[in-house]
């Protein structure tokens, strides 16, 4: 395994951000490098998230807005909405599986994405992309299927790290919007992260001012990566 300073990386070209009306560029582990759970949780630390099995982070000159956050689950207390939250989803059963099953979890993926993410990159859905943005190599992915009796509702991939869990995506039946379910699978993931005694919950990049990303400052207290030092924010 090589050590983050002996590790290569690269550049893109200027791009289109997802997110705000500018060209974006991204610095990302050679894609050769090998890499385990040890790295993978050494770089999470430091502002890199995964893509597949590629591991990046936004490197843009004239732009600083994507901030890495993560929620110590320890110190974190749920406030009245998200005890709602919870208690709306109290008849969801959930279990977990190291690999994806693509006749369950693709179908749903599907049409979620046909339906709220029709005017992203993501769209239009196919199994290739799914199975080349969810998944790694490197053992240390789940996938957490949530079930109303026995209809599968949600599906929230999270990768395991040395210090905490990693959420990388949660997909739900548009028919069950009113639950919450993107919140609750945040909500379900702390808790799993205490009962397996780690420290944190990784949640990606937070944008001030974007719409997509605002429910991320709802979970208190939030720790930020700014200027290569974990802020918290109460």
């Amino acid at each position: 395994m090589a050590s983050l300073e002996e590790l290569k990386l690269f550049r893109t070209s200027p791009h289109p951000c997802s997110y705000l009306d500018e060209q974006a560029t991204t610095v990302f582990i050679d894609p050769d490098a090998a890499v385990d759970k040890a790295l993978y949780s050494q770089l999470s630390r430091h502002g890199f998230r995964r893509s597949g099995q590629h591991l990046y982070r936004p490197h843009c000159e004239s732009c600083q807005q994507c901030i890495l956050s993560r929620i110590p689950v320890t110190d974190f207390s749920f406030n009245r909405s998200q005890k709602r939250c919870l208690k709306r989803n109290s008849d969801i059963r959930v279990e977990v599986f190291e690999q994806s099953d693509m006749a369950l979890d693709y179908p749903l993926y599907a049409r979620y994405i046909s339906t709220r993410h029709r005017d992203g990159d993501m769209y239009p859905p196919s199994e290739e992309q799914y199975r080349s943005f969810l998944s790694a190599e490197w053992g240390v992915t789940r996938f957490a299927r949530f079930y109303r009796e026995e209809q599968l509702i949600a599906v929230s991939v999270f990768d395991l790290l040395d210090d905490g869990l990693s959420a990388v995506y949660t997909f739900f039946d548009p028919l069950e919007h009113k639950r919450g379910l993107g919140n609750f699978a945040i909500l379900w993931q702390i808790e799993q992260a205490r009962a397996l005694g780690l420290n944190y919950l990784y949640l990606g990049y937070w944008i001030k001012g974007c719409q997509k990303m605002s429910y991320k400052i709802h979970f208190r207290p939030l720790q930020l990566y700014i200027d290569r030092r974990w802020l918290t924010l109460r």
